[in-house]
């Protein structure tokens, strides 16, 4: 993958010069080898989703409203099974915050080991900076509780308040992780019949499954087979059954060097500017016009003071000022191109920034003279 572009604003002339230059000499090779454990899941390795509902505290007051009633209900639950009745009603919950926790348990971890966690506001706190995770069983969607989650909140930034209606806010506050945070209780059932091999490809996509097949069987004979676009088969040899001899067997198998198919995709953050592209990416012979408009209104004070000795007072108004200019829209035509750095060239040739590359990227697409997928997240 090449990026062609990653900022939210304009980019100089001769910086955009320089990437494309960059992604002509020192892109990586189309027929570039990857071994299949960077590719792939090995040895039957599924994952799955956990969810729980938890609350954090130690929050310094800027945890969730009293117009929160699930939060002051699930404090008022919490205090009357350690003995304690209370009114929700009476709780204040501004050091307390409710949030959603979320994990993922892969089938290679055993009962025992600690897994990650990410804590989100669901109520209207305004920052979990300092909070601590109460107790939490971590779920999957059918209601089985795999771990159990506690401990402090990291959220890598701040919202500080330093006076009324103005803050300093570094990173997103309503968000953390807890590293480390959950203890498996109890471990995933594995997938396959206990002697087969599965390995899962990250990208689906049967040319890369067919040349890891291939590569399989040209060193252990007709071993492995081709399940679908994502999944192959691999019958462990009975000379191979001994736990060591397995070991180093699928050991082997990560190892072995693909040449992986790449779907022809450029990935679009709106959000950021962002945009990656892939090799195979290619546009047919098209015509693209580029201009825009800027409007620009100016306010200016006008004072209206009233005649003397009259019982008038000083009157400020406003006059305004509007002014259209047009930029000259430039036209540039592609031929059949597969070189991202010419893309970039002839883009930045006709003043476009990223944001505005981003919207010719969906009109060509629109257009039928983008040959690749475009994906927008």
């Amino acid at each position: 993958m090449k990026v062609l572009f990653s900022t939210s604003i304009s980019l100089p002339t001769i910086l955009i010069w320089l990437l494309a230059l960059i992604l002509n000499i020192y892109g990586l090779p189309a027929d570039a080898s990857v071994r299949i454990k960077d590719i792939a899941r090995m040895n039957t390795e599924s994952e799955t989703d956990l969810i729980g509902y938890g609350l954090i505290i130690g929050l310094d007051g800027t945890g969730d409203s009293k117009s929160v009633p699930f939060t002051r209900q699930s404090l008022a639950n919490m205090m009357e099974r350690m003995g304690m009745t209370v009114d929700a009603d009476e709780l204040k919950v501004k050091n307390a915050a409710a949030v959603m926790v979320t994990a993922r348990l892969s089938s290679n971890h055993r009962v025992g080991d600690r897994i990650d966690v990410t804590v989100s506001s669901v109520g209207d706190a305004s920052s979990l900076q300092g909070g601590t995770l109460l107790m939490t069983p971590l779920s999957t969607v059918n209601g089985d509780v795999y771990a159990t989650a506690q401990g402090p909140v990291s959220i890598g930034g701040f919202n500080v308040q330093v006076d009324d209606g103005n803050k300093i806010v570094n990173n997103y506050t309503l968000v953390g992780r807890v590293p480390n945070g959950a203890k498996v209780d109890r471990q995933m059932q594995t997938a396959g019949n206990g002697k087969d091999i599965l390995i899962t490809l990250r990208s689906a996509d049967y040319a890369t499954a067919a040349a890891v097949t291939r590569k399989i069987n040209i060193k252990y004979g007709q071993t492995a087979y081709t399940e679908d676009a994502s999944t192959i088969r691999v019958v462990v040899p009975d000379s191979l059954s001994y736990p060591n001899d397995r070991g180093e067997f699928i050991a082997d198998i990560g190892q072995m060097e693909i040449i992986p198919d790449q779907a022809a995709r450029v990935i679009i953050n709106e959000r950021t500017g962002t945009i990656v592209a892939g090799n195979n990416v290619s546009i047919a012979p098209v015509a693209i016009a580029h201009g825009n408009i800027n409007v620009n209104i100016k306010s200016f004070p006008v004072i209206s003071q009233p005649q003397p000795f009259s019982d008038g007072e000083t009157v400020v108004t406003s006059e305004y000022q509007l002014a259209v200019d047009s930029e000259k829209a430039r036209v540039i035509h592609f031929q059949e191109t597969v070189a991202l750095s010419d893309v970039a060239a002839a883009l930045n040739s006709i003043g476009a920034a990223p944001r505005d590359i981003i919207a010719i990227f969906e009109a060509l697409k629109q257009a039928g003279a983008l040959r690749a997928e475009l994906v927008i997240i």
